[in-house]
């Protein structure tokens, strides 16, 4: 990108669409924290199966002045000019960031 004659503006992104329940599911897993959901929509609340513990919930404060639905990032031009693509797949970037975490917390 830096290397190119003319400055472009390029999205780096994995073209992929992934939920926020999808996320949360995948960082508890790492942790070896089996979820359970109940209720429904903004009333949805996630438990630990272990101990029926509430660990997730939504919080309105957090969303959109004009929520959408889905948001995925279009890669084709970084791909075609810049011949990029994704090295990360989205449950190794999400095992990492939730292990660097971890780490964080361990250290105090």
């Amino acid at each position: 990108m830096l290397q190119q004659n003319n400055p472009e503006d390029y999205v780096i992104a994995s073209g992929e669409n992934h939920s926020v329940r999808e996320f949360i599911e995948l960082s508890f897993k790492e942790l070896d924290i089996d979820i359970e959901w109940k209720g429904k929509d903004i009333n949805e609340k996630g438990y630990c199966r272990k101990t029926g513990k509430c660990i997730i919930e939504i919080d309105t404060k957090y969303f959109r002045p004009t929520e959408v639905d889905k948001l995925l990032g279009n890669p084709s031009k970084a791909y075609k000019e810049l011949g990029w693509k994704p090295r990360v797949s989205f449950k190794e970037l999400v095992k990492i960031m939730v292990n660097a975490d971890y780490d964080l917390i361990k250290e105090k």
